[in-house]
C-alpha cells in the first residue's frame, strides 16, 4: 500500500530523539509483508518503510524503517530512525537513531547517533562535515548500555 497520510504518524516519527513532538510532518508510507521495492528513489518528504526496499534512497525529511522494513540501499536523508534492519552507506545531515529492534550494517556519516539498548550496529561511523561540525564536537551516544557490534 502505497499512501500519503497527514495527522497520522506511527510514535517513533512523532518524536525526535529529544522526545519533542514533531508538528506538521508529512509521511509517506509504504506497507506489504511480501512487497519488494528495487531502485532509485527520490521522497521530497519523510517516508515510513515496513516492507522490503533495495537500490537508492534520498529522502528530504526523515527516514523511518519500520519493525517489517528491510532496507538494502545507500541513503541520504535529514534524520533516520531504523526500528527493522538496514544494511548500507547512510549519509544523514541531522540525527540517526537505532531503535531497541534497530539492525545496522554499514557505514553512517552524521552528526548525532544514539542507539538504544538491544539496538544492533555493526560499522563506521563519521562525524559529518558541514553545520554543526564548525560549532564543536557533538558526541556518538550508546543509550542503556547497548554495545554497539555485539549481536543480541
Amino acid at each position: 500500500m502505497l499512501g500519503r497520510e497527514r495527522g497520522q504518524r506511527p510514535a517513533a516519527a512523532q518524536e525526535s530523539t529529544n522526545g519533542q513532538t514533531q508538528g506538521g510532518m508529512t509521511l509517506l508510507t509504504i506497507v506489504g509483508s511480501s512487497a519488494k521495492m528495487e531502485g532509485k528513489f527520490d521522497i521530497a518528504d519523510s517516508i515510513q518503510i515496513e516492507c522490503e526496499v533495495g537500490g537508492e534512497l534520498t529522502v528530504g525529511g526523515k527516514l523511518v524503517i519500520g519493525e517489517k522494513g528491510v532496507v538494502n540501499a545507500n541513503v541520504q536523508t535529514v534524520d533516520a530512525i531504523v526500528m527493522g534492519v538496514y544494511e548500507g552507506n547512510m549519509v544523514a545531515t541531522g540525527n540517526v537513531e537505532i531503535a531497541e529492534t534497530g539492525r545496522v550494517t554499514g557505514n553512517i556519516e552524521t552528526d548525532s547517533l544514539v542507539i538504544s539498548k538491544g539496538g544492533f550496529f555493526n560499522g563506521n561511523v563519521v562525524k559529518s562535515k558541514g553545520g554543526e561540525a564548525a560549532k564543536g564536537p557533538r558526541p556518538i551516544h550508546v543509550v542503556d548500555g547497548a554495545r554497539a557490534g555485539t549481536p543480541r
